[in-house]
This record gives C-alpha cells, structure tokens and sequence, in this order.
C-alpha cells in the first residue's frame, strides 16, 4: 500500500493545495458521502461511481492508505486538506477525516423492482424484501440497509414523500451497504404492494397490536416485511395491503423496538427459516 506521507510517484494522483473545496452550488449532479466504510466500499467497486477524494493531511493510518491505493486504481484524484477543511466542507457529520464526490447512485424504478423478482421466482429463488413505510430518519435507514444485506435480503423500498432517502448519513451508517443493495423508492406504495402481491409475494406487516405472533409463522416463500415509521408504525392503508399482520414478542417494559433492529429480528428469523 502506498505511504501517504511518501513522495514520488505514490503522489501522481495526490494533490495539496490550501483549499480543495468544491462549490456545492455549483455542483448539483454529485453527490458528496463521508466516512470510511462508505467511501471504500464504493471505491471496491469495478466501475466506482467515485470522482475526487478530500482526505485529512494528519490521518497516515492504514485505512486512509487503503483508500489512497483503491483511488489510485481507479485514477482518481486524492486532495489531502486540513480536517477543518473537511469540518467546513461537511459540517456537523463525523466524517472520519474522509469525503468523496460521486455520481449518483441509479435510481431504481418500480418496473425495475418487478422485473429483480419475477427472475429470482424464475430462478428457483424466493425473493426476501424489506419495505419501510415512511422512515425519516437517515441514520435508521441506513441502519436497516446494513441489516438486510447481512440477512440476505434483495431489495429494499420506500415511499418517495415522508420518507428518507440515501443521504450522505444514511450512506455512512449503511457501512457500504447501500452501495450494494438494491434501494427503490416509490411513489404509490399501495399499488406497488398489489402488484408485488401479484407476483406471488407475500406481504407480512408488524404491529404491536396484532395477535400473531412472528415465530408462528411460515416466512420460507417469497416475502416482503413491511415495517412503519418510528412511533407511529405502519400506516392504515399500507396495513389493509398486508396478508399477514404479526407482533414480535418482547419481554420487558418496553413497548416498541427501533425499526432498524425490528428489521433486525424480522429478516433473520426469515433468514433462519430458509437455513441461513
């Protein structure tokens, strides 16, 4: 791996100016993430949606030279700033003493979503997908994402109003998650539920309230665990599109779990049932 602190042909793509900067005014069509995880996985990429790099010119730990090598790869250009540069560049985000200019991810339609699951079902593979009805929270969203790529989950969606989106946050607190998993954000989510349903997908929604509990049931099909927003739980309409409504059975005092760990629960007991 190459010392960032070494000159010569290690720096071909290093450049040190006093300010890097980039005018985000000016700069709609990128989109700017943070944090370590975030930014090597989308650097360990084949083709890396990764433009230019801003690393902090006091950090020569070992993952700051992973992440110089894979840019290196990739012929990017590696801007070494102070951290109150990095502070003033994104401010308030614990950027890990790392920041990247990207492409955007590909957004993902509803036809594209129907399309992933009608060739799983062809292939012999029952699709496992994760629906959040209306999550606004960033560092949730990305929570959830780092949990179902670990259950083995192949989609996640969401409505496109009310609702997070990838955000830089998200993006960090998905761990590269979010680089990987397939991430659709619809705008009708009841009709995308009725043509789920008519693709074969059973739809299993969980409320506290409900008198099923979820390790009674089969979860080995094709399956999408529809999970509501923080307090308030999934919405009426979203409710009356499910086939099967259960509760997580919890001891204690508490009343409800995060969404992120409910995600947790409900994924990988589908996961255990399918012999993960």
């Amino acid at each position: 791996m190459p010392n960032p602190s070494s000159k010569g042909k290690n720096q071909t793509h290093t450049k040190r100016r006093k300010t890097q900067k980039p005018d985000k005014r000016n700069d709609a069509q990128s989109h700017f993430i943070f944090g370590l995880h975030a930014i090597q996985a989308a650097l360990e990429l084949p083709v890396s949606r990764v433009t230019e790099i801003w690393l902090a010119d006091e950090r020569h730990d070992d993952r700051i030279a992973a992440i110089q090598a894979a840019a290196k790869s990739h012929k990017l250009l590696v801007n070494k700033v102070t951290k109150a540069d990095l502070d003033e560049m994104m401010p308030d985000v614990s950027h890990q003493g790392c920041i990247a200019k990207c492409s955007p991810l590909k957004e993902l339609s509803e036809p594209d979503l129907l399309r992933l699951v009608d060739n799983l079902i062809d292939n012999g593979t029952a699709p496992l997908l994760l629906i959040l009805d209306g999550v606004q929270d960033p560092h949730n969203l990305g929570a959830c994402m780092r949990t179902a790529e670990a259950a083995g989950a192949h989609a996640i969606i969401a409505p496109k109003d009310r609702a997070s989106g990838l955000t830089a946050t998200a993006m960090k607190v998905s761990s590269g998650s979010a680089e990987r998993l397939p991430f659709v954000q619809v705008t009708n989510l009841a009709r995308l539920l009725r043509e789920l349903q008519q693709t074969g997908v059973w739809l299993v929604g969980t409320s506290g309230d409900s008198s099923s509990a979820l390790y009674e049931i089969e979860l080995k099909g094709p399956l999408a665990i529809v999970l509501g927003a923080e307090g308030r739980g999934i919405r009426r309409l979203t409710r009356e599109h499910c086939d099967q409504v259960v509760y997580i059975p919890m001891q204690g005092s508490a009343e409800s779990l995060n969404v992120s760990v409910a995600a947790g629960v409900c994924l990988f007991e589908a996961a255990r049932q399918r012999g993960l």
